[in-house]
C-alpha cells in the first residue's frame, strides 16, 4: 500500500501545499503575498489573512494537480514552527482539521529541518539524494547555520548567526540602496554586473563557527552615509559595485566557517538550503569550494530553496514511516533551533 503525504507550509508569506507518493513529488503548489512589497517586509498580520484566502485553493490545486483525492492521504504534515505565530496557526487549524475529518494522523515538521531535508525530495526513483553524515549550510533570511546532518532525525548546529542572518544583511542593505523587497535577488542581479573589489566592508572576527553579519551591515551603511553626504546620487552611480562586493563580502564570511566546519567534521559532501541558496553567487561558490576540496556538493534547485511544502511534505514522510505523529493539542512555536 502505497504513503501518500500532504504537506502544508504558512511559516511566512508563502502558502504551499505539496504531495508526495512513496517518497516521490507529485506536485508542489505555492502561492506567495505580493502585499508586502509596498511595505518593505513581510508584515505578520497581513500574511495570515492571505494564507487564511489562499490555503484551501492552494491544498485543492496540489491534490489535482498529483491525481490524488483526500481520501487517499496517509497523513497530513505541517509546519508547526518556526515562523510568524499568525501565519503558522492557519496551516497548523487547517491540518487538524484535515486530519479530524479523513481520521488520518498529523505530522509536525520542523520549518528547519524542512529546508536541510530539501535535498530528498525525488522527482525520479533514481535520482541522487546525500548520504549521512554531511554538511549543510543553512542560510536564509531568519538563520544561518552549520549543521552536521546524521540523519533525517540527527542533527546538529556546529555554528549560527549571534545576531543578523546571511539574508537578513542583503534584505536591510537592499533597502538602503532603494532596492524592491526582497532585496536579495535585485543585489543578485546587480552583482553580476558591478565590481566586486571596488568596496571594502568590514568582516567580523567570531571565534569558533559562529556567524555575526552585524558589522558588514552597519559597514555598509556607513559608506553609503558618508559617501551620500559628497555625492547625493552615489548609490544610483554605483549600485552594481555595491552590489557586486557585498555579496562577495557575504559569501568570503559564509565559506570561511564552511571551510573550518569541513576541517573538523571531515566529511565528505556538502549541501546548502534556505533561501539564500537561491543566490547565483552563493551557489558557485559551494560548487567551486566542493571541487577544490573533492566534495560531493548538493545544491537545491531554486523552487526548493524558498519556503515551499515539498520539504515540508517530505520530512512528513520519514516521520510518518516512523510513526511519530503529533497530538492534536500541539501548538505552533515562533522561534526554535535544529
Amino acid at each position: 500500500m502505497s504513503t501518500i503525504i500532504l504537506g502544508i507550509e504558512s511559516s511566512c508569506d508563502d502558502t504551499s501545499a505539496a504531495v508526495i507518493k512513496d517518497g516521490l513529488l507529485l506536485s508542489n503548489v505555492i502561492a506567495s503575498q505580493k502585499v508586502h512589497e509596498e511595505y518593505g517586509g513581510v508584515v505578520p498580520e497581513l500574511a495570515s489573512r492571505a494564507h487564511q484566502q489562499n490555503i484551501v485553493p492552494v491544498v485543492d490545486t496540489a491534490l489535482k494537480r498529483a491525481g490524488i483525492g483526500r481520501h487517499d492521504l496517509s497523513a497530513v504534515a505541517f509546519t508547526r514552527g518556526p515562523g510568524l505565530l499568525g501565519s503558522l496557526l492557519v496551516g497548523t487549524s487547517f491540518a487538524k482539521g484535515l486530519s479530524l475529518g479523513l481520521n488520518i494522523p498529523m505530522v509536525d515538521v520542523n520549518h528547519l529541518h524542512g529546508h536541510v531535508l530539501s535535498h530528498f525530495i525525488r522527482n525520479n526513483p533514481d535520482d541522487e539524494v546525500p548520504e549521512y553524515p554531511f554538511l549543510c549550510l543553512l542560510i536564509s533570511g531568519g538563520n544561518s547555520q552549520i549543521i552536521l546532518v546524521k540523519g533525517y532525525n540527527d542533527m546538529e548546529v556546529l555554528g549560527q548567526t549571534i545576531d543578523d542572518a546571511a539574508g537578513e544583511a542583503f534584505d536591510k542593505c537592499a533597502k538602503v540602496m532603494g532596492l524592491p523587497y526582497p532585496g536579495g535577488p535585485h543585489i543578485d542581479r546587480l552583482a553580476s554586473e558591478g565590481d566586486a573589489s571596488r568596496f571594502k566592508f568590514a568582516r567580523p572576527h567570531i571565534p569558533g563557527l559562529d556567524y555575526s553579519f552585524s558589522g558588514l551591515k552597519t559597514s555598509f551603511l556607513y559608506t553609503l552615509r558618508d559617501a551620500k553626504k559628497i555625492d547625493p546620487d552615489f548609490i544610483e552611480k554605483n549600485k552594481a559595485d555595491l552590489a557586486a562586493s557585498l555579496q562577495h563580502t557575504i559569501i568570503t564570511i559564509l565559506l570561511d566557517k564552511l571551510r573550518k566546519a569541513v576541517d573538523i567534521t571531515g566529511v565528505k559532501t556538502v549541501a546548502t538550503g534556505g533561501g539564500v541558496s537561491a543566490n547565483s553567487g552563493v551557489r558557485q561558490a559551494i560548487s567551486d569550494f566542493c571541487n577544490e576540496r573533492g566534495l560531493k556538493a548538493f545544491i537545491p534547485a531554486r523552487s526548493f530553496t524558498t519556503d515551499n511544502a515539498a520539504m515540508v511534505a517530505i520530512a512528513g514522510y520519514y516521520k510518518f514511516l516512523d510513526r511519530k505523529f503529533c497530538s492534536y493539542n500541539d501548538v505552533p512555536y515562533a522561534r526554535v533551533t535544529i
